[in-house]
């Protein structure tokens, strides 16, 4: 039974015995935000955190969120943007809080984990079998049939001994292919009243687990399904803890994009063939035909206007499979093999309508209120060749967010990397927060700096406190920008360029880390570099990720080059990471569909679209990379830039803002000599 406010012991009683209990050293920065968190828990104050690699920023959300769990006997929801944090937070920090907060709480706090339905094994459908999916060229493939075959039989036998049935605990893992014959969507799911396994139905179980918890870790994706449908997905909860908050909107804008292939309606006929007269069905494959032709003849990329042919055929799918809909009915009293085929063809018929009307919405007559973006990928030319396929994404999140987010639970955003520009706003208008108190008192400054008008005039009440790190940046690192080299092109890496990176790699004795804008340019400088320099390089793509990460990590002397997913997934302290490479100022592709449409939206409205869209990209990745350098305390070296716009462009005093204090040179000279310190210092 939880206790009241009087018998409860204070958060910073509770933070000073935790952080006793798991050995750890209390830090200022942590209490400073534990205290900030409770603080938005009593008042309902929204809170935005900036937490430095370091701050144990887990125990200073988790603590307050702990306590209020069981003083209100309430669900608390924390949410992260990758599946290593969530095990971080199950596998390990949860179960040391729990046992340490036992004896003060009065009881043992309680914790699961929660994902989306497809994470599960279906035993229905384990039982009955897969549909009919779509049409597949490498089923033609004997060694492809061969191999999803045991992939299924694996599949089959994992299912007797999984206690949860979670995808992420069968080790190593099936395709893609495999996972779907033994799980379905929520859309697809029967229902555990009318499922005859429903009883014993891993996802019912795990949320019904969910639901007695103090503590549900999910993901970003799980929570925008919560907030985007009409059905409840998580647990009753009054207080969201948003981990890796600077994914939050990309995450989101993914859930929230629609898709439209001929092969789903296709899919979708064969679905429903059985199920309804077949002229009914037969004009929705039709359709289907249809669209495939018109995508044939279009170019990818963005659509500013609709084409007629294109409209034509996305009107004739919409009414198809409208159709099929009414023609389907609603649920009836049937047997459950008929309902489970029901369910399955209703699910898709309903995607395939609504990704229509979406994209047919999106070109309505209100083009200055536009509020979706529609375009067109694939690439028939590629190794393993790509159908045609239309997308249609939200130009903004932030509504969304503020209408089922912020405006039904407290929340707490935190990451390591929130203030851009020097302030919390830039982000927060995509998370549909107002501007905060303290910037609405400010002048609007410089012209270059002037945020656009913002569709969150007025909103939640938030707060923004950076926390600060515990790494004395300015002592400990670098930022060296070669202001020296010419602006990058579009050719690949210049020479000038390939030098620099070559000299700044003898001097550090390997030890580098080579973030690039691209994979093509990545994969040049290993090229270039392998005869040039005395030290191994490692490529992205030559070898599983975390195999590379590995090997950088434990050969001092060796080099790891790549491009995306290195900005934020490499966590290498101590001597084996002195330099970080930035090739180019990482801005979203020019020909990105939903970031250009959304820098033309800001632009319409008498904003900074450059600065609001792809300066905001660019120094949220280049903040995320910039931080791969230091992550623990006795951590030194030299973050260098080799974009020289960094220093001469207008823009380029707010990314600057954007990254960790570090003491600037534009001297090459200057970062070479540090560099041969370091690498003379460091442990043979």
């Amino acid at each position: 039974m939880a206790g009241d406010r009087s018998t409860l012991p204070s958060v910073s009683e509770l933070l000073t015995h935790a952080v006793e209990a798991v050995g750890g050293t209390e830090r200022e920065g942590q209490v400073r935000m534990a205290e900030a968190v409770g603080t938005a828990i009593r008042t309902g104050e929204h809170l935005a955190v900036q937490a430095g690699t370091g701050t144990g920023k887990s125990l200073a959300y988790l603590v307050p969120a702990i306590r209020h769990a069981v003083e209100r006997e309430a669900t608390v929801v924390v949410s992260t943007a990758t599946i290593a944090l969530q095990r971080q937070l199950v596998d390990r920090d949860l179960p040391r809080l729990a046992k340490a907060l036992k004896k003060p709480l009065g009881r043992e706090p309680t914790f699961a984990i929660l994902k989306g339905r497809r994470n599960y094994l279906c035993l229905h459908r384990l039982d009955t079998g897969a549909p009919e999916e779509p049409e597949d060229t490498s089923l033609f493939d004997p060694y492809a049939v061969s191999r999803l075959g045991r992939e299924v039989r694996r599949l089959h036998e994992w299912s007797s001994d999984t206690e949860t049935g979670d995808r992420d605990e069968l080790v190593p893992g099936v395709s893609e292919q495999a996972w779907r014959q033994v799980s379905v969507t929520a859309k697809e799911c029967l229902g555990a009243a009318r499922c005859p396994i429903g009883t014993d139905c891993f996802a019912e179980r795990a949320r019904a687990e969910a639901g007695r918890a103090d503590v549900v870790v999910t993901n970003h994706a799980l929570l925008a399904i919560d907030a985007m449908q009409e059905y409840q997905v998580l647990p009753e909860h009054d207080l969201v803890i948003i981990d890796e908050a600077h994914e939050l909107v990309d995450r989101v804008t993914s859930v929230a994009t629609g898709e439209l292939t001929s092969a789903m309606i296709s899919a979708a006929t064969r679905r429903c063939g059985k199920l309804i007269d077949a002229d009914v069905a037969d004009r929705l494959l039709e359709s289907g035909d249809g669209l495939a032709l018109v995508l044939d003849e279009l170019p990818p990329g963005r659509m500013d206007t609709l084409p007629q042919p294109l409209g034509g055929a996305l009107t004739a799918v919409r009414d198809a499979a409208h159709a099929c809909l009414t023609a389907l009915g609603s649920d009836r009293k049937e047997d459950v093999e008929e309902a489970t085929v029901r369910k399955l063809a209703r699910s898709l018929l309903e995607e395939v309508h609504e990704s229509a009307e979406r994209m047919l919405d999106a070109f309505g007559e209100d083009r200055a209120h536009q509020h979706e973006v529609v375009w067109l990928s694939g690439d028939g030319f590629a190794a393993t060749p790509r159908p045609p396929t239309l997308h249609v994404a939200p130009l903004s999140v932030g509504g969304l967010l503020r209408e089922r987010v912020f405006a039904r639970s407290t929340t707490v955003l935190t990451s390591a990397t929130l203030t851009l520009g020097g302030t919390f706003d830039t982000l927060a208008r995509q998370w549909g927060l107002p501007p905060s108190a303290e910037r609405q008192a400010k002048a609007e400054g410089t012209a270059t700096d002037k945020a656009p008008p913002s569709d969150a005039d007025a909103g939640p009440r938030w707060q923004g406190i950076d926390v600060g790190s515990p790494f004395d940046h300015r002592r400990n690192g670098i930022l060296y920008i070669a202001r020296h080299l010419p602006p990058p092109g579009r050719d690949g890496l210049g020479e000038a360029t390939l030098d620099e990176i070559a000299e700044l790699i003898g001097a550090a004795g390997g030890r580098a880390l080579g973030l690039f804008s691209s994979m093509r340019a990545a994969k040049q400088a290993t090229e270039a570099l392998r005869d040039r320099v005395e030290h191994p390089i490692l490529c992205q793509g030559e070898d599983a990720t975390a195999l590379l990460v590995r090997k950088f990590a434990e050969d001092p002397r060796t080099c790891l080059f790549g491009t995306l997913s290195l900005w934020q997934g490499v966590d290498v302290p101590g001597p084996s990471l002195q330099l970080v490479l930035v090739d180019r100022l990482p801005f979203p592709r020019p020909d990105d569909p939903v970031a250009s449409a959304r820098q033309r939206a800001v632009e319409a409205r008498g904003g900074n679209g450059f600065l609001t869209v792809a300066a905001t990209h660019a120094a949220l990745l280049l903040a995320q990379g910039t931080g791969r350098l230091h992550r623990s305390i006795t951590d030194r070296g030299v973050v260098a830039v080799l974009d020289s716009r960094l220093a001469t462009a207008r823009y380029g005093g707010f990314l600057r803002a954007s990254l960790p204090p570090f003491w600037p040179t534009s001297d090459p000279q200057v970062a070479r000599d540090a560099l041969r310190r370091l690498d003379a210092a460091a442990p043979t």
